[in-house]
């Protein structure tokens, strides 16, 4: 183990903040004294959920490595075990508790282990409860407004027999220090901003990741350019609402000029972004994609419902033409440009008649891929008390009816690619044969390839000989 000597947190005003750097090395001591017999414990980390839980599990990797703590794969094998969780639907917190509950038999084994469950779900007084009362071998529970305290808390766990539930209902200030373990070295997520002001009445995100809080341009390109010093390729920018960036920003600045900002940033890189509203896109934001040549042209553009009454009920504040609107002026600026999609089927006074304007948008727009689900209840939120009056297995055949519209959809749109040449950012061995190498094109499509592994962290441009359902095949240009 090596011991931590480096100082974070200290551009916060907090004190508390600022002796987080003073737990970890308090931590490093108790770890070099209690494991100096063997080799160092060892840190099981899983995040569910988005990819602004994957950035929180990253920085819980940063601060669990600092405090001398090795990594393994298998919960099984380790000495401390951390859930990072999500709550935006009910399956995902099914999973959540079923993988706790299994901890219980490796606890029984392992007394010495320490078991932490943090992030969204355990933002709800709900949640809370249920681990206090059923899963007593959970020893740390902490919500998002105190992963800035991970040091500390960790410290409290394991100098006092108690179980420890910090989970602070007061929003905490951006703390931009905090160390962080990239679970990629060719592609990376980073925060614009963090929290929602929409309140869409089927969404809990606004109750469990607070008011919308932007960071500081200076940072967010400070932070950038020091990823692309390192050679990543792919730079992703993450908000609930990556369009309405700027709240609380001084001078003011909106999304499309930081877009500008990061495109002039030198390197050899593209540009994404997750997830903008249709309520705060606008012509400004297609115009500027369109001129910065890094900034990918695929877009994750959400619109749930064709319909406008259920539009309304959702409180998504933006009409079926209005989202369609927008996908126009998009398609005619921008070549090539591609959609995806969120999809909610089923939601509370939905019948087939208004579901079927869903599908005219799906028909419409034409999407790359949608992701889709059925209505998910969730405590505390508006649509939690409104009335649903239709069945689980009608809401069920809606979903597959539309899937089944997708799928020829997306091969339609797949076809469209061959003989085009596209920009392939190459990640990974390729699964369709041996010898092939995979990644996603500027259209966010996914493309396999005959290729050296070498290639990996790369980009290739690729002519598109063939397509599948999921993928298309192709052939590197020399």
């Amino acid at each position: 183990m090596v011991k931590s000597k480096v100082k974070f947190f200290n551009d916060s005003s907090n004190e508390d903040d600022k002796n987080q750097s003073f737990y970890i090395d308090k931590i490093v001591n108790y770890l070099q004294n209690k494991y100096r017999h063997k080799d160092m414990p060892l840190a099981y980390i899983h995040t569910f959920g988005c990819q602004q839980n994957v950035n929180d599990g990253e920085k819980i990797k940063g601060m669990i490595a600092l405090m001398g703590y090795g990594f393994t794969d298998s919960a099984e094998n380790a000495d401390f075990v951390l859930f990072n969780t999500c709550a935006v639907r009910e399956n995902a917190e099914d999973r959540v508790f079923g993988n706790i509950g299994a901890l219980k038999r490796y606890k029984t084994a392992n007394r010495n282990m320490i078991i932490a469950v943090c992030g969204c779900m355990t933002q709800q007084k709900h949640i809370q409860e249920k681990i206090k009362k059923t899963y007593h071998h959970v020893n740390i529970v902490f919500g998002t407004h105190s992963l800035h305290k991970l040091p500390e808390i960790i410290y409290q766990a394991i100098n006092t027999d108690k179980r420890i539930f910090d989970v602070e209902s007061e929003e905490s200030e951006i703390i931009e220090s905090i160390p962080i373990v990239r679970q990629s070295k060719i592609k990376a997520w980073v925060p614009i901003s963090y929290g929602c002001d929409h309140f869409c009445t089927y969404c809990v995100v606004p109750y469990v990741r607070g008011k919308e809080k932007s960071r500081t341009p200076e940072n967010i390109l400070d932070e950038i350019r020091g990823i692309v010093s390192t050679g990543v390729k792919e730079i992703g920018l993450l908000g609930q609402n990556v369009n309405s960036y700027g709240k609380g920003v001084s001078p003011k600045i909106n999304f499309s000029e930081l877009l500008k900002r990061v495109n002039d940033i030198e390197g050899d890189f593209r540009i994404r972004f997750m997830s903008p509203h249709p309520k705060d896109a606008n012509e400004d934001m297609f115009d500027t994609i369109a001129n910065c040549e890094k900034v990918c042209n695929s877009i994750h553009l959400p619109f749930q419902s064709g319909n406008d009454k259920i539009l309304k009920k959702m409180n998504r504040k933006y009409t079926a033409d209005e989202y369609l609107n927008l996908v126009n002026y998009g398609k005619k600026i921008i070549p090539n440009i591609t959609f995806t999609t969120d999809i909610i089927v089923g939601f509370p006074g939905e019948t087939y008649e208004k579901f079927l304007d869903t599908i005219k948008i799906l028909k419409q727009v034409k999407f790359a891929s949608v992701y889709s689900f059925i209505y998910s209840k969730r405590i505390g939120t508006p649509a939690e008390k409104m009335e649903d009056l239709i069945p689980k297995k009608e809401k069920s055949d809606w979903l597959r009816e539309m899937l089944r519209y997708q799928e020829d959809i997306t091969l339609d749109l797949n076809k469209s690619f061959v003989g085009k040449t596209v920009n392939v950012l190459v990640d990974e061995i390729g699964k369709q044969q041996d010898g092939f190498i995979s990644g996603r094109c500027d259209e966010n499509i996914l493309v396999e390839f005959p290729g050296a592994k070498s290639l990996i962290g790369n980009f290739v441009k690729v002519e598109i000989k063939d397509y599948m359902k999921c993928v298309l095949i192709g052939k590197k240009i020399d």
